[in-house]
């Protein structure tokens, strides 16, 4: 950031210095006639308070401004549009379905997976090359993100760009061409990023936790398994796309834009859409499991993990992020500088404590109905076991209320101050907009959320983790696991 704003000071003193340099070309009448001026005159220059002829000032904005009001618009087929007003030049505009890898079959196994990496590829109506120049020519970027029950894509340009971007994020959305080429070039880096995802042990277990702590839909991999890839096709996409990409499954939403002027441009590209009644969620349920691969690595990763309520319960859902904040943790190098992060609950009991450990970092994993809470831990083989020990032990401290309020303080601080900061980016709050009516119907005041924050207890907080950890146990363990206990004494600590 400071070498753009040094750069742009320099090219701005490069414009002032040729601008008074253009006189030398002039003629020595004009020159002479400008040098004569008065207002070239140090002692007869005009006061900054005296009005320029000519030159009509824009409107001053008031002390406080308050934050605009979110408006919403829900077509004839079910398709909502939403979007709030801000001060800022810029805008984003986002187009959000509620579908995610919960609704693949076998069939459509990785779907959304290839269906987020082929995003602003060939439409009907534009080849790729001619969809990237005219991106390009907005100075736009994009974006696209599958999740487990949610697909995004979102493009953010300057206001003026406004009809231009939501004409290509629709057509990118509605009229994608699968062109086979593409498809399988998109397929080729897949491998690459799954091959890469092995590499990441951290990424690596979460995922396997899921698969493990549930039965059902939520357990369909957020990545497409190898075995899948050679059956995604963009044929299949093609099924996918028809069936879930349906208006009363669709939120446009958008930051920075005037609704009615929204209005105009969105309803006639996306009012024809059709009308299918939204299909009930595939049926999930968190049963617990365990998860060990062994690689023969040097050292030995793991994660605990538990069963908490999802987004429906939104009072326990805040208490999972605030506990997280709490438990904190991270690598046992601190590279933001010294003492960053270093006042969380696992860093204070368990990295300072214990130099066996590399990493250790609570987690969650929040959904509509459920989600997980959970610790990920990294050490030596040797001391893997009593390293998972060490964790457990932790997690029961925090259920027997060994937290004091100093660190209950400190953690919503740092809750509170995250959503803010997050929401000071356009497109973050054209995504929360959008995911928050897909879950909701609405969008909740931050405020709200705030305030759920800042009653919360130390008995609250225990009482939490003490109904969460009596769920069953997810564990997961990957590299040098032959000395990982067994899932059941890892279990018996937290009864």
């Amino acid at each position: 950031m400071y070498r753009t704003a040094a750069l742009r000071a320099k090219a701005l003193t490069g414009c002032l210095s040729r601008s008074f340099r253009a006189s030398r070309y002039a003629s020595s009448t004009a020159a002479a006639a400008a040098t004569a001026s008065p207002v070239f005159s140090g002692s007869s220059l005009p006061s900054l308070s005296i009005p320029l002829d000519g030159v009509s000032l824009p409107p001053s904005l008031p002390d406080n401004v308050g934050p605009s009001k979110l408006q919403t618009t829900t077509l004839p087929n079910g398709l909502i549009i939403a979007s709030e007003m801000s001060p800022n030049p810029a805008a984003s505009v986002g187009l959000y379905v509620d579908c995610g890898s919960i609704y693949e079959t076998p069939y459509s196994r990785g779907a959304t997976h290839l269906l987020e990496r082929m995003a602003f590829k060939s439409t009907l109506n534009r080849s790729h090359i001619r969809l990237v120049r005219e991106i390009e020519s907005m100075g736009a970027s994009t974006s696209a993100s599958a999740s487990r029950e949610q697909m995004g894509y979102t493009i953010d340009a300057l206001k003026t760009y406004v009809p231009q971007m939501v004409e290509v994020l629709v057509d990118s959305v509605r009229n994608p061409a699968f062109v086979d080429w593409e498809v399988n070039e998109e397929l080729g880096k897949m491998k690459v990023e799954i091959g890469e995802l092995a590499k990441n042990p951290m990424g690596y277990l979460l995922e396997a936790v899921h698969s493990a702590g549930y039965s059902g839909a939520m357990a369909n991999p957020l990545y497409a398994p190898e075995s899948a890839i050679s059956g995604l096709t963009g044929d299949v996409l093609e099924k996918f796309v028809s069936e879930n990409y349906t208006a009363p499954r669709m939120v446009l939403a958008a930051s920075g834009v005037e609704h009615e002027e929204l209005l105009k441009v969105v309803e006639p590209l996306l009012s024809d859409l059709p009308n299918v009644a939204r299909p009930v969620e595939p049926k999930s349920e968190y049963v617990g499991g365990d998860f060990r691969q062994h690689t023969g690595d040097e050292a030995t990763h793991f994660a605990l993990s538990f069963g908490v309520p999802g987004w429906d319960k939104e009072k326990e859902a805040v208490m999972a992020t605030v506990l997280q904040m709490l438990m904190g943790g991270g690598g046992s190098f601190s590279a933001g500088g010294p003492g960053k992060g270093m006042h969380s609950w696992l860093y204070l009991r368990v990295l300072n404590q214990y130099q066996e450990f590399q990493s250790c970092t609570a987690f969650t994993s929040i959904f509509n109905n459920s989600g997980l809470f959970g610790i990920y831990g990294c050490t030596s083989p040797e001391y893997a076991a009593k390293g998972i020990e060490l964790v457990a032990d932790e997690m029961k401290a925090v259920a027997e209320g060994k937290v004091n309020q100093k660190h209950l303080d400190r953690a919503k601080a740092a809750t509170k101050s995250a959503i803010l900061m997050n929401l000071e980016s356009r497109m973050i709050v054209a995504e929360d907009i959008g995911r928050q009516i897909l879950t909701y119907g609405e969008r909740k005041p931050v405020d709200a959320f705030l305030k759920t924050v800042d009653q919360l207890t130390l008995k609250d907080i225990a009482d939490f983790t003490s109904k969460i950890i009596a769920k069953p146990l997810t564990m997961g363990s990957l590299g040098a696991v032959l000395n990982v206990p067994s899932y059941d004494s890892v279990s018996s600590r937290f009864s």
